[in-house]
This record gives C-alpha cells, structure tokens and sequence, in this order.
C-alpha cells in the first residue's frame, strides 16, 4: 500500500511541472477548441490538488483497530446492601432486603447440612433427602399436587443437597408469595418421603452409578477428584448400587429431623415487599415449627497429604486422552486465593498459546477450584490427540514451573487480573445475586464485606506477588496425574513423566439387593399391608383358586433404548401353578421362547434351542418369582418372607435370593409399582420399577392393563395388556413343547 502511495505521489508531482504538448487542442482533460495557453492555469491548478490530495493521502497510516485499543470503564466497586436481620422466636435467622424495581419476590432457604454427613453405608442419603423434600411431596400435597399449584400461580420452588449445604428455593409473584411462603413452611417442616418418590429417586441415582464411566471426558477428573481427596473421606467417596439401596423411607425421616429445625436454618428473601408486614407474616408462619436438635457438628476436615504419582485408565475404545493434573487446593477465604484465580487465568492463556504452536489438537483449561468450607482443588484438565498424550502434560508441566519461577510479563497479567475482576463483578449483578452470596458468606463464616475484600485484593495484586504465591502454593513435584485413553495409541509411553503408572480399575461394584432385617414388628406390618392388597385385588381365597393363566402383551419398547429402540414386540406369557412358566416373544429378528418347571429349562431362538442358563435363566426365574398372584399371594408361598417397609410398602424374598419391593396404592391397595433387579448380558444387574395402572375386573380378580417399565432409571417400554385368561385349563405337556 505504501509503494502505490509514493507512486502516486510522484505522478502528480510530474504532471504538474510539465506543460501540455503544443497543439494538443483536444486532449485529455481538455474540451475541444481550448488553446494551450487557456488549458495551463487549470491544468497547473488541478495538478496541484491531486498532489496536495495526494500528499495527505501519503502520510503514514494509522494502525487497523485492535481489542487491546478499547477502553473500558473501571469496575464499580461491590457494594452489599445492609438486610433487614432479626431471628425468629423459634430460631430461624431472616435476611431481608427490598427490591422495588419488579413485582416479585424471592428467596433461599440455607440449612446447614450436606453430604459430608452421609453415613459410609448410605452414601446418597442426603441427595436423595434433597430430591425427595420437594418432589416427594408432605403431609398435606403430593408432589403432584405442588407441581399444579406452582404452574397455576407461575411461580417456582426447588430444593437440593450438596456436599456441605442444603438449600430450598423459591421465586414468585408478589401477589402470590403469601402462598409460596406457606409452601415452603410445608416443605421445611412437613416432607412425606412417599415410597413411590423414593423408588424413583432411587433409580434415579442408581442410573447414575451405571453411566459413571459413560462420558470419557468425566473420567480423569472424577479419578482424579477421589485420589486428591482420598476415596475413604467423604470428599472423595463415591455412592454405590449398596449405599443407594440400603437408603430407606425412615433413614430420609431420621436425616430430616437431625438437620431440618429452626435454629439451624437460615432464610432469605428479597423482593417487592414490606419488611415490617413480612416480618409480621413470618413470625405467624413458622410460630407452631418448633422443634430442636443439638448443634450441628462441624464438616469432616479435608486430609491435607499429597498423592503424587501417575494413573492410567486404560480405554481401547478412546481416540484421544483426557487428562487432570493437579494438587490439593485452597478455601475461599485463604490469603492466596486472590492471586492464584488471577494465576490459572493466565496460565491457561499461556497453555493454549503452547498448544496453538505444537498443533496438538489439545483443549485445556486451568482451576484453582477453592471451596467456602474446605480446600478445593487446582487442576489442570484437558483433551488431546492420543500420541501427544506425553508431550502434552510435560509441556503442562513446564508452563506450571515458568510462572513460579519468572514475573508474567505485563500484559498477561493485566489481561489475566482484568478478566478475574469482570467475572467477579458479574457474580454480584443483581440484588438477589447479592443476597445469595450474603447468604452463602455467613453460612460459612465469612465477613460480610468478603466480596468487596476480594475484589479490592485483585486490583492491588502484583506481578512479584504473583510470582511468590505461585511458588508457595504449586508444586509440580506433588502432582497427581490421571490420564484416560488408550494406552496403545500414545506418541511416548508415561512413565516417561516419572516413576511407574499406576492402573486405574473402573469396576462398578455389582449391585447386591439390600435384604430388610426381619423383626415381629416389621413381618406383622408386611402381612397387614398384603392382606389389605389380596383384599383389594378380589380376596386371598380367588386369588388363591387361580391354577393357571394366559397373559398376551404388546411391549412398545422406547426410541432411546439401544439397539431395540422403537420397535414393538409381542409377548404371551403362560403360567400353570405353581412353577411352571413359558414365555414366547416375538422380536423384529424373529420368536424366543423360554420354558421352566421352577428347576431347569430351556430356551429356543431362531438360532436354535438349548438348556436355560446364565442371564436367561435368571430373568425367566425373575419374572416367575413376580408373577401377578404369587406375589400377592406372598405370605401363603414357603421359603417366602413378606417384611413391612413402613405404609402401603412390602419387601418380598426368598431362599433362592429372589428380592422384589411392592409398593401398594394407599387409596385403592392395589400393587401401584414393583421394583427389583434384573440381570442383563455383558454387565453387571440393573434396577429396575414396574408401573401398574388401568386395572380392570377379570372373573372377579382386578388385574392390571397398563405396565410401564423403567430400567437403570429411564423409560424402558409400555405394556398394553391386549387379554387375560384365567383357570383356561393349560397343559403341562403342552406348555412345555418346544417350538420346531
């Protein structure tokens, strides 16, 4: 661009020191008739103008516009608005602070409880707790019933356990907080733990379990999270198939009462209101919420012992490793933290500038993971091509030892301190944000000025700080490192980053049924709740004259099933008291039949037919044990044992091993839904909940229609029973043919 400047420059300079040729009468930019002498004087003027537009045009160019040029005003400092505190008679601590600008109000509920409290034998209990105080409804609403007054109203309330807080939430219209208040007093105080509910959240966390190495992605870190933590502290301990199931209906009604009583909760709220009227409000709400505990004890401290070494989890089926590196962290309120959030910002800049020049195909990103009530973690994690799974956590390595030993240069770390400070201004953009972090501050124990601490203590941060924080609180020496991928596939082999590797082994533990310790008070309460149901289902007595019976079934198995998703399938199922049991399916590939006299059997396929055996035989036994009349008829069957599990609930088993829960409609008593786990092919059992709706009268017996069926906590398939027949005289003989 320069050189065409100068080249039109010098043009016009040419044009106007030299006259126009004699006798050019008509040329160019002249008008025919003019003489050489009337042409000059214009002819001097417009050359001086090109050169004189020329020469502007000629000065050096500005550079093009970049980021680094905007300007932006300086942050607001945080402010923290003064609530409106005061304690409630019976102990609830209230913080109140008016927001006028929108016709609505919300709020959070704290209670001072968590997972960190799990008892080792039930890992999940507060989870669940947490899923189950909404959901499963209270004494007064089902969940249902909440989820049709919050749609009616627009409003919403959600509650939740995490690792060291509980937290119950709501948000409503002005007109309607009166309402959601009285709502949120029901869940608080009154939750029904429904069995139901449970069963479902218990699927749901068992689902959970089961997909825990689905994501690749996930794997490193939740590796690596267990090792820095220690898998035998509650930090870093994982829920099992055994935790989850263990968890009962009176476990979540013992973990409620211990941590759910006024004076160690924390409500609050703001919005459109009066705090005077509100304060009114609230002490008449939660006049008649009285209960007390002992103080809740302080969380489980975090073990502070390095883990260092390196930890493959091998995967064949990976293309590219993923990776977490990292230590032992620090807590919000450390002298440091300040620094090192401003440190992983630029460090993962630094690391992505790398990467970007080895064309690695990496992604990274960096966290100094600190927590309100223990330490965090900092963590380096990523994705990358599987040969350069060596190079990559070296030059990780490296890049962590060049900030502890050298000052960032300027720009990074303006750019770095900057960033930090914008992402924390956007933490505290609204009221509501405000008071939940308020909040969450004196829930732990923080000032209540931290905020503006912090935000003060990032700006005045120095590179030479930096630096000596870096030192003092990274050391690459103590890193733990935890690689995902296919070992095969790597460029350099990782013990090359030092000392031996150690194998990750990701065996979920096979799901074992929890069996209820049977006592006089817990078999007396099964017998009453079966008997209310063979009651319901038509009496014991025609239930019992049931010799033999014909179920056909259309199974519409569900879209997001693999392999099977979509299709339809129809089933016959035959049954001739008391064990003899036929099942024929017709599949998409063809018909399966499987037989048994209660011992031995056998199976037929279109790939031919042998002995019954393995997962087969195992389902077949399943569904012979819940066969609809033997298991209501439960506590007639030898070998059976029928325990109560509190109102309209039954946990059946037998010697064999067999373990079904039913759970029974309260206000019918008809059997509403039965869990159990079945054996699949390749893994280890999965659990699984039938759903029984649409019963009809069948020669004086109520008998189901409609069965829906989850596995590992998703649709599985609905049933459509298209006929039953009853005492239709089946053969032995007949029913024990095999198909030619």
């Amino acid at each position: 661009m320069k050189r065409l400047l100068c080249a039109i420059l010098l043009t016009a300079s040419a044009s106007a020191q030299t006259p126009p040729a004699k006798g050019a009468a008509a040329g160019a930019g002249t008008t025919a008739g003019t003489t050489a002498g009337q042409t000059a004087a214009p002819a001097k003027a417009d050359a001086a103008g090109t050169a004189a537009a020329a020469s502007k045009t000629a000065r050096p160019a500005a550079s093009a516009p970049s980021p680094k040029d905007l300007k932006y005003p300086a942050l607001h400092a945080i402010r923290i608005p003064k609530p409106e505190s005061f304690t409630l008679p019976n102990g609830i601590k209230v913080r109140l602070v008016e927001d006028h600008e929108l016709p609505e109000v919300q709020g959070t509920a704290l209670i001072r409880t968590g997972s960190a409290f799990d008892p080792p034998e039930r890992i999940g209990l507060a989870q669940m707790t947490g899923l189950l105080l909404r959901n499963g409804g209270t004494a007064l609403k089902t969940g249902e019933q909440i989820d049709t007054l919050l749609e009616q109203i627009g409003a919403s309330l959600d509650a939740s356990i995490g690792e060291t807080t509980g937290a119950v939430r709501f948000q409503t219209l002005k007109e309607n907080s009166e309402t959601v208040l009285l709502l949120l007093k029901e869940v608080l105080a009154q939750p029904a733990f429904r069995q139901d509910k449970l069963d479902a959240a218990r699927a749901q966390l068992r689902g959970a379990i089961s997909r825990r190495y689905a994501n690749p992605a996930t794997i490193a870190h939740h590796e690596f999270t267990n090792l820095v933590f220690g898998k035998e502290t509650p930090y870093g301990w994982e829920q099992q198939y055994s935790t989850v199931d263990r968890i009962s209906r009176n476990d979540l009604r013992a973990f409620h009462e211990r941590y759910f009583f006024p004076a160690n909760l924390t409500l609050g709220i703001t919005g459109d209101f009066d705090s005077a009227q509100l304060k009114k409000f609230l002490e008449s709400l939660f006049a008649d919420w009285t209960p007390r505990q002992p103080a809740v004890p302080e969380f489980p401290k975090v073990r502070n012992i390095a883990a260092p070494g390196v930890y493959l989890a091998d995967r064949k089926e990976l293309t590219q490793s993923y990776f977490s590196v990292g230590h032992l962290g620090g807590q919000l309120d450390g002298k440091e933290y300040a620094a090192l959030e401003v440190l992983c910002n630029a460090l993962r800049t630094r690391l992505l500038d790398r990467f970007r020049k080895m064309s690695n195909g990496s992604e990274i990103n960096t966290y100094w993971a600190a927590d309100y009530a223990h330490p965090g973690v900092f963590e380096i994690a990523g994705a990358v091509k599987s040969v350069s799974s060596y190079e990559t956590i070296k030059a990780v390595q490296q890049e962590v030892e060049a900030v502890r030993s050298a000052e960032l240069p300027e720009e990074d770390f303006v750019i770095a301190r900057d960033r930090v400070l914008q992402k924390l201004g956007f933490l505290f953009d609204t009221r509501t944000e405000i008071l939940d972090h308020m909040l969450q501050f004196e829930y732990y124990g923080f000032p209540v000025d931290y905020a503006p601490q912090l935000q003060k203590a990032i700006q005045s941060l120095t590179r030479a700080e930096l630096m000596r924080v870096a030192k003092q609180a990274i050391n690459p020496a103590n890193f733990t490192i935890v690689v995902a991928g296919n070992s095969a596939m790597f460029g350099d082999p990782l013990e090359r980053l030092g000392g031996p590797v150690a194998k990750l082994d990701l065996t979920i533990p096979e799901p074992k049924p929890e069996v209820v310790t049977s006592t006089d008070v817990s078999l007396a309460e099964g017998k009453q709740t079966l008997a209310k149901a063979q009651t319901a289902a038509g009496g014991a007595d025609k239930l019992a004259a049931i010799k033999d019976y014909t179920m056909l079934a259309e199974y519409q198995i569900d879209p997001a099933v693999p392999n099977m998703g979509g299709s339809k399938i129809v089933q016959t199922d035959r049954w001739i008291s008391p064990t003899l049991f036929r099942q024929d399916a017709i599949f998409p590939s063809g018909r399966v039949s499987a037989y048994t006299d209660g011992r031995i059997g056998w199976i037929s396929t279109p790939q031919g037919w042998g002995a019954l055996a393995g997962t087969q035989r195992n389902q077949v036994f399943g569904d012979l044990f819940r066969v609809y009349f033997r298991l209501l008829l439960s506590d007639r069957l030898e070998g059976r044992t029928v325990n109560g599990l509190g109102p309209d609930n039954v946990q059946i088993t037998d010697a064999a091993g067999q373990v079904a829960t039913v759970g029974f409609d309260a206000a019918t008593g008809l059997p509403r839904r039965v869990t159990y786990d079945t054996a699949q092919a390749g893994g280890p059992p999965i659990f699984c909940e039938d759903v029984y709706e649409d019963f009809r009268d069948v020669g004086g017996i109520q008998l189901p229609f409609k069965i829906t069926i989850h596995q590992g906590g998703r649709n599985f398939s609905e049933v459509t029973v298209k006929e039953y027949k009853l005492n239709g005289g089946i053969k032995p003989l007949e029913l024990g043919r095999r198909p030619q």
